[in-house]
């Protein structure tokens, strides 16, 4: 079994992973809209808003990436008792269930972090925050909630620090005991200069500019990486370090038993980096995820970085799932043009960047059994109409409801492998229903295209697409082409 394949092979034991996640919690907030002047007030943009959303930022996007990974995940934070802090606490259960304890304390301000992005940028962040360390009477919740976790069998312990006053030094002192005891691991994503705070912590895993300020030394080449890895673990007492180094990759250096540290580097895997935001707790998750999972350390850090190059392509704070890093990974048959096809979800994202960028989405469906030049002549046909091709194809047990027992020829693997290979297809999705009415509910296409064959009122969501602005095209067909015909014909 190759590299890919046995990484590939873990991804299902993350679903019986166990972490606990204790740190600095936000509350990310974007307001999206469109720039069309400048201000008589002033030199400045007007930002004339379309829409607005939250999510949990810090160690809450840690924790949405564990629960992106079917991780069943624990969670400690502080808020204070404001709105903010009971909109953390709403979408803490959201993701974590009754698997989590956010502690209220009265006069602090929930951090919330508010972005203004007009065409895929940002044109302002802004901050609320208290930093202060948590009190005396909350540093006391929080270990005795995590304790409580760990007595709850083996697992992994995150601490994701953010600089805001949660993970004083006591408490990630008392944490670090804890877990010790209860025979738990300790990941810390580090924020403070000092290391020695994290004494006895099993991997830190900071950036290249968080390592050189903890280091004093410099973390341009791969040498030196190396040695400020090892100058940090030498002195503040870890097991290991996995520095991240933006296009340059990550860096694994382990503890040996008092021998030279080993150290590993792995290539940066990402295609293209449209937004780095949150990356590093992207990180944090699969490493910590990959290691509850009982996957040794470098082929943990290894299924990190994989997880990192994905999420560098993707718009905002946003998750990975197993299906996207099992594409990644070239595991499943017939990937020859893996980044082309997707799930639901991930097609749903990749819509919204598409869209970020002013292009328009156009959307076709079909069994597309055996591939024919009336297929080619619609996949063309409906390129022309939209900027990018999302094409729909029925599942194999879609195809058989459809057109009997006896289909399809191919399998789903295979006919979305032919179709990703067409220059006019930009991603390809499985749908299991009879009809792509709730793909198309999901992915808000600008273009819907069917064969001529149909008319409008036959169209399977042409209600739906019209109904919020979108346009229905009826494709010309090729004549003399069709999937039955030529079965017929190899049967005769």
């Amino acid at each position: 079994m190759n590299d890919n394949a046995a990484l590939a092979a873990c991804l299902p034991a993350l679903a019986g992973a166990r972490v606990l996640c204790l740190g600095d919690v936000m509350l990310d907030r974007y307001v999206y809209g469109g720039v069309e002047r400048i201000s008589p007030e002033a030199p400045i943009p007007v930002l004339k808003v379309t829409r607005e959303a939250a999510m949990l930022g810090g160690a809450g996007n840690v924790l949405r990436n564990l629960a992106a990974l079917g991780v069943a995940c624990d969670f400690l934070a502080v808020v204070g008792d404001d709105a903010a802090g009971a909109q953390v606490s709403d979408l803490v259960v959201a993701e974590a269930g009754a698997g989590s304890k956010v502690a209220v304390e009265p006069g602090r301000l929930t951090t919330i972090k508010e972005r203004f992005v007009a065409g895929g940028q940002q044109l302002l962040r802004s901050d609320r925050e208290t930093a202060a360390p948590v009190k005396a009477d909350t540093h006391k919740v929080l270990i005795e909630a995590a304790q409580a976790v760990m007595r709850d069998g083996p697992g992994v312990l995150v601490l994701s620090d953010y600089g805001k006053g949660v993970l004083t030094p006591a408490v990630v002192t008392a944490a670090i005991a804890a877990a010790h005891e209860a025979g738990w691991r300790v990941v810390v994503d580090p924020k403070a200069r000092d290391y020695g705070v994290y004494r006895g912590a099993d991997i830190v895993t900071p950036n290249r500019r968080e390592l050189a300020e903890a280091s004093g030394l410099p973390t341009g080449t791969d040498d030196e990486v190396v040695a400020a890895c090892r100058a940090v673990m030498g002195a503040a007492g870890l097991g290991a370090v996995l520095a991240t180094r933006s296009e340059q990759g990550m860096t694994l250096v382990e503890g040996a038993g008092g021998k030279t540290p080993a150290a590993s580097h792995f290539p940066a895997a990402a295609r293209e980096v449209f937004d780095v935001s949150g990356a590093g707790d992207t990180v944090v998750a699969a490493l910590a995820a990959a290691l509850a999972a009982g996957v040794a350390l470098p082929q943990a850090a290894r299924l990190a970085n994989v997880a990192a190059g994905i999420v560098v392509g993707k718009l905002g704070t946003a998750v990975v799932r197993p299906a996207e890093i099992l594409h990644a990974l070239h595991a499943a048959e017939f990937y020859a043009a893996e980044d082309k096809i997707m799930d639901r979800e991930a097609m749903v994202e990749q819509a919204g960047r598409w869209r970020a960028k002013g292009l328009r989405v156009g959307f076709t469906n079909g069994c597309f059994d055996l591939l024919h030049p009336g297929h080619v002549s619609l996949m063309a046909q409906a390129r022309r109409a939209c900027d990018r091709l999302v094409v729909g194809l029925n599942s194999d047990d879609s195809v058989r409801r459809l057109k009997g027992p006896d289909r399809p020829v191919q399998s789903q693997a295979a006919r979305a492998a032919v179709l990703a290979s067409l220059a006019d297809v930009a991603a390809v999705v499985i749908f299991d229903e009879d009809t792509p009415i709730s793909l198309l509910e999901a992915l808000r296409p600008e273009v819907l295209v069917k064969g001529a064959d149909y008319s409008l009122d036959k169209v399977v969501g042409a209600d739906l697409v019209q109904g919020y602005g979108g346009r229905v095209v009826l494709a010309e067909l090729a004549a003399g082409h069709s999937t039955t015909g030529t079965i017929n014909r190899l049967k005769g």
